[in-house]
């Protein structure tokens, strides 16, 4: 359903923020999201200046007896938003960094970039993921796995307090003193209880950072991915390393020598010095001389440039998986069932070594926890067309069909939106999350990607 523009005229005279319904010229554009698949049918959309406004339309939908979602950019989009009124909190943008006193403050619409910009020269740093265009809130919400969560765990668990907007309309301050379980349950589950105005960080030591990516032609791929086996067998929790095999397109912002070609690739990270850093990394340098090679001293600033991941929305479908190891049988099942330097619909295949502090359990964390499995597996491809959408659906399940001895079957929120939650959370977990929305918000006001009940 939408919202009559009688009940849009009501709503306008509540708020500070813009008010678009499906009567505007621009309404497809304003219902989208960056997930370009997400077909999102919301009943109005608020561009939101500040608390204030996400309060009105919060008893606004009360009184009318809908739901509310909040949504700055859209790249864990799902169709749960369908009929609620979409709260844009990208306009929120402020950031207050006081290294006196160990807090970073942001509010919901500011983005990675935006804070690794704020905190370079600082020496410090947050816990930022592989792309600089995501949201600190939404992409906290959902766990944060971060490039040095080897090191320090999870970004959710990094959060000091939540200022947010409640069921009933009202502003709270959340800490694990003021209440700790729903403390407990926004640190990875979602955005089902509350909307999120800010977030207080702790920031983290990282004096000076190395990073870069590491590229081969694609005959050495199986040496290369045993080469990163071995390296992620024995890593310091500082290196960080991700595999990729990837299928670049034949289009004009691939370098010219690398259009419509096959390659094999490791990005990486470390916490450390130079020196340390090239040591850790021989072996793979060993493997055969990277036909591009931009590891080196890199700011927090260029931290979202590694994986080259696109700024821009693009029709995708991505799955991921969590492996129980990436040995060499693993390495053979994946390199057969990818089958590079030849036609595929899928475009990437990427490995994420995991392990050191996220698979650490502590009791001060929220319910993102830890994440037990060493590796990640992410591939999918883009929808360039009619039809492609069945076939890389296809060559996807192929893929978990092939790679099934390693796949252990659970997720990880931020990477999911269609995963069932037994999937994301334990039945304990499940149980207790589902108790505290039922407290904060027993008429289901606010909803999340996933809901929970």
């Amino acid at each position: 359903m939408t919202l009559t523009p009688q009940l849009l005229e009501v709503l306008r005279t509540h708020v500070a923020g813009r008010v678009v319904g499906a009567d505007d010229p621009a309404w497809d554009v304003e219902r989208g999201a960056w997930h370009l698949l997400a077909d999102q049918r919301p009943a109005a959309v608020v561009h939101v200046t500040g608390a204030d406004d996400i309060a009105a339309t919060i008893r606004f939908a009360r009184r009318q007896e809908l739901a509310v979602s909040a949504q700055p950019v859209g790249h864990g989009a799902s169709p749960a938003v369908n009929g609620t009124i979409l709260l844009r909190t990208g306009g929120l943008t402020a950031i207050d960094v006081d290294i006196a006193s160990g807090v970073v403050r942001v509010e919901a619409g500011v983005r990675w970039r935006d804070l690794n910009d704020a905190l370079t020269g600082t020496g410090l740093t947050s816990l930022p993921g592989s792309s600089g265009d995501t949201t600190v809130v939404g992409y906290t919400l959902g766990g944060g796995l971060s490039w040095f969560g080897r090191k320090y765990g999870q970004a959710a668990n990094s959060v000091r307090s939540f200022e947010l907007v409640n069921a009933h309309g009202d502003f709270h301050r959340v800490t694990h003193e003021s209440d700790p379980e729903l403390f407990w349950a926004l640190r990875g589950g979602g955005g089902e209880f509350g909307i999120i105005v800010a977030m207080e960080l702790e920031p983290r030591l990282a004096p000076e950072i190395q990073g870069g990516r590491m590229l081969w032609p694609i005959e050495h791929a199986r040496d290369v991915l045993r080469a990163f086996a071995d390296v992620t067998a024995t890593a310091p929790e500082e290196l960080t390393l991700w595999a990729w095999l990837l299928n670049l397109p034949d289009v004009s912002f691939v370098p010219e020598p690398l259009r419509g070609k096959w390659v094999a690739a490791v990005d990486s990270t470390f916490l450390g010095s130079e020196e340390d850093n090239e040591k850790l990394l021989a072996p793979l340098r060993a493997v055969a001389e990277p036909i591009a090679d931009t590891v080196a001293r890199v700011p927090l600033s260029g931290l979202g440039s590694i994986a080259q991941e696109p700024d821009e929305p693009v029709p995708g479908l991505i799955k991921t998986v969590l492996l129980s190891g990436f040995d060499s049988d693993a390495i053979d099942s994946l390199l057969e069932v990818a089958a590079p330097g030849t036609p595929s619909s899928l475009f990437a295949f990427e490995v994420r070594h995991l392990g050191g502090a996220l698979a650490r359990s502590d009791e001060s964390q929220g319910v993102a926890g830890v994440i037990e499995e060493p590796y990640l597996l992410l591939f999918g491809g883009f929808v360039a067309g009619p039809g492609m959408a069945e076939m890389i659906e296809g060559a996807i399940d192929g893929v978990e069909a092939k790679m099934a001895p390693w796949i252990t079957g659970h997720n990880i929120p931020n990477f999911s939106t269609a995963e069932p939650l037994t999937t994301l959370y334990s039945a304990e977990s499940l149980d207790r999350l589902r108790a505290i929305k039922h407290r904060v918000d027993p008429r289901g006001t606010i909803r999340g990607n996933r809901p929970i009940s």
